[in-house]
């Protein structure tokens, strides 16, 4: 029987999970499971996560006050004063003792998975993974029910949490899988058992806590290390260091990109500035011509990654060729918004990293022209360590490079930025750092003309998606 949220038991999950039974009815049946004691509902199961900034178990009488049936919770909790008195309260309550509530709510999620008809694609890299993911699901959405994970759900909470949302009805699971540090992909891959698993590339992101690139390539080709003998591994054929530091654990992979010993690669590749780029897609056995509604040339890369995921599952080049023409890109991401005064205004405010930006900074470069002035709103790129200063200088000099008329720079290294810049070619008036977010917008506001392109670009944590809300406010 296939596990449903109304339908099973919390004596089912304690065997999933290998659990100490502690009190409550072990046939009462379960209405979902959350990990926010702010948002559990009735019925629900509340499943207390230890962090490096966060205790649940702090939380679980709270929880048990919102009316949840049951909580899952750490051993050692149930030996404490907090638990004794809420015992004592004769609370209604199932209770679940595990070694490790995170480890134990991946364990749930891959007895869930295993429990479902479904077939998972899993999609990993520095960047592009949430696009690539976003893309395999616009081609196999037109023929199969599909389950994605939502938002940043991709690490080891979120993850576990979006496959536990899989049901009867879903026939594939394309999830996006996010690390900062070394064995996280890894479990990652033994959480959800791929059938066949992306890495999009290897770049210089989350190098604060992995130290170096090739420390990043190591973390990513866990999943290649970890993934099932019979499922099917699709990398950036022109990624050398992730092809090198992959084929240590396989080499019968299936490859993409622009270089032509690829399996499945792009040529002819055409930006057009009334919309998208186009090229023709080689792959799925004929070459087939692709029209995309999104910009750059990273995105091609992309769509790549995507239609080579499909066509190792078996879809048709029609199929790719119809789902990537539908893809209308995600929220944040190089998306382009048309402002009433005639300038572009380009949100790519998710996040940034050093590869990312430069992809950016190239695409808004072709989206320009020859004709439109492009104005960069350029913030801090984070958990760079040791390379963050080469990073934001480099930033400085690729901006400088593509010509752009304006650079304004927010954050820690923002000097840094406009200094190389400066360095680089810019005039001194040209590029300046500002205070914070109205100032930012101030600026753009009071130099923008029709037919401008303006970049954001930044750190999410930077909150650049303030700078465009400001932007569009004030263009309205």
């Amino acid at each position: 029987m296939k596990p449903v949220w109304g339908e099973i038991t919390a004596r089912e999950i304690n065997h999933a999970v290998a659990g100490l039974w502690v009190k409550g009815n072990s046939e009462t049946v379960l209405k979902g499971l959350s990990t926010d004691s702010r948002t559990v509902r009735p019925g629900e199961l509340f499943w207390a996560l230890k962090g490096d900034r966060y205790d649940g178990h702090d939380f679980v009488r709270q929880a048990a006050d919102r009316g949840v049936a049951g909580v899952v919770v750490n051993r050692d909790f149930v030996r404490t004063q907090t638990f004794e008195l809420m015992l004592a309260a004769g609370l209604p309550l199932i209770v679940v003792a595990v070694a490790d509530t995170l480890k134990a709510l991946g364990d749930l999620a891959c007895w869930w998975r295993h429990r479902h008809s479904l077939r998972v694609v899993a999609v990993t890299g520095s960047a592009g993974k949430t696009t690539t993911k976003e893309m395999i699901g616009s081609i196999l959405e037109q023929t199969h029910r599909i389950l994605r994970n939502p938002g940043n759900f991709n690490n080891l909470i979120g993850l576990p949490l979006s496959l536990l949302m899989a049901g009867p009805e879903h026939q594939v699971a394309v999830l996006e899988m996010g690390m900062n540090r070394r064995g996280e992909i890894g479990r990652l891959t033994e959480i959800a058992d791929p059938d066949l698993g992306v890495i999009t590339n290897v770049g210089h992101a989350h190098l604060e806590g992995l130290g170096d690139i090739r420390n990043v390539a190591r973390a990513k080709a866990e999943m290649v290390e970890k993934i099932s003998t019979g499922a099917t591994v699709v990398l950036n054929g022109d990624d050398a260091l992730l092809m090198e530091t992959a084929s240590r654990f396989r080499e019968d992979v299936v490859t993409f990109g622009f270089g032509l010993e690829n399996k499945v690669r792009a040529t002819e590749i055409r930006s057009h500035k009334s919309g998208g780029v186009s090229f023709h897609l080689h792959g799925g056995g004929g070459v087939w011509p692709v029209r995309l509604r999104v910009h750059g040339r990273h995105n091609v890369m992309n769509a790549l990654a995507a239609s080579a995921a499909v066509f190792a599952l078996g879809g048709s080049g029609a199929q790719v060729v119809d789902g990537l023409t539908r893809f209308k890109g995600v929220k944040g991401r190089f998306t382009l918004i048309e402002l009433q005064n005639g300038a572009t205004l380009v949100d790519d405010t998710y996040n940034a990293n050093p590869d990312s930006l430069r992809a950016a900074l190239t695409a808004v470069s072709e989206l320009s022209g020859r004709e439109g002035r492009v104005i960069l709103g350029i913030g801090e790129m984070l958990e760079l360590g040791s390379e963050s200063e080469d990073a934001h200088r480099d930033a400085g000099r690729t901006a400088a490079r593509i010509g752009a008329h304006r650079l304004l720079a927010i954050g820690p290294h923002a000097a840094l930025v406009v200094a190389s810049a400066v360095e680089a070619g810019m005039h001194r008036d040209q590029a300046e750092v500002v205070r914070d977010h109205g100032d930012m917008v101030a600026r753009i506001m009071g130099d923008l003309k029709p037919g401008d392109i303006v970049l954001i670009k930044g750190s999410r944590r930077m909150a650049l998606d303030q700078v465009v809300a400001g932007v569009v406010r004030l263009s309205t």
